[in-house]
């Protein structure tokens, strides 16, 4: 009886499956808003990076969303992991002698072009999130070359919500001068250059901090052992 059930049941959803994408009008276009982004984006926002003006310009409000969901994924990870004991420290091994030397010679660099990547997003592919991450690969780097080192929570938790304040009050402030959440109320300046796009660089920093400091407590709390 229960496979009889389940074969109706696969068979209906086929079915409807079918039926949905027979109705989807491959080739042909419906919808115009691609079209005004390619043609219109650089025109209003003042980014040479269309993916750029997209995602904090048009779908701004969208962003705020990601990156609440990223703030409620630490929460709920540090809220698993906590036990409300006290942290002890455990027994250091050292690392390799290849990874402890990465560690010291590497992690400014990669520091460096994560920053590179968030602070140049209205620019070139790439911006806050894809910057963040590469900035906490360098944290992740440290906790597995040079055992014993941490981060300092206090400041990456300070980081993690200057970040998402800055961010919110931005976009009221857009909402109040221009009607919209992160309406770009900055000056776009010359397109291509590096002070250009109003406030879209702003924000990428700001996101790329907040990212990493984000992804540093993370790993904090996956290192971290209590007693």
């Amino acid at each position: 009886m229960r496979k009889l059930v389940s074969i109706i049941l696969l068979g209906a959803l086929a079915f409807g499956l079918v039926q949905a994408v027979k109705k989807i009008p491959f080739g042909v276009q419906k919808t115009k808003v691609g079209k005004y982004y390619v043609e219109r984006g650089i025109e209003d926002t003042g980014s040479s990076n269309i993916v750029t003006s997209v995602v904090l310009n048009y779908r701004g409000f969208d962003t705020l969303g990601e990156v609440t969901i990223l703030f409620a994924g630490a929460i709920a990870l540090g809220a698993v992991l906590f036990t409300g004991k006290k942290r002890i420290e455990r027994e250091v091994y050292p690392a390799s002698p290849i990874l402890s030397t990465a560690c010291k010679f590497l992690f400014p660099l990669i520091l460096l072009f994560g920053a590179y990547i968030f602070i140049h997003g209205h620019l070139t592919p790439g911006g806050g999130f894809q910057g963040g991450a590469i900035a906490a690969s360098a944290l992740l780097l440290i906790f597995l070359g040079c055992p014993g080192r941490k981060t300092d929570g206090r400041k990456t938790r300070l980081m993690e919500s200057l970040g998402g304040i800055i961010f919110v009050l931005a976009g009221l402030l857009g909402l109040a001068y221009g009607g919209f959440f992160l309406f770009n109320f900055l000056p776009k300046g010359t397109v291509n250059n590096l002070f250009s796009a109003g406030i879209i660089p702003v924000l990428y920093i700001v996101i790329g901090f907040k990212v990493a400091s984000e992804i540093a407590g993370i790993l904090d709390n996956l290192f971290g052992e209590t007693e």
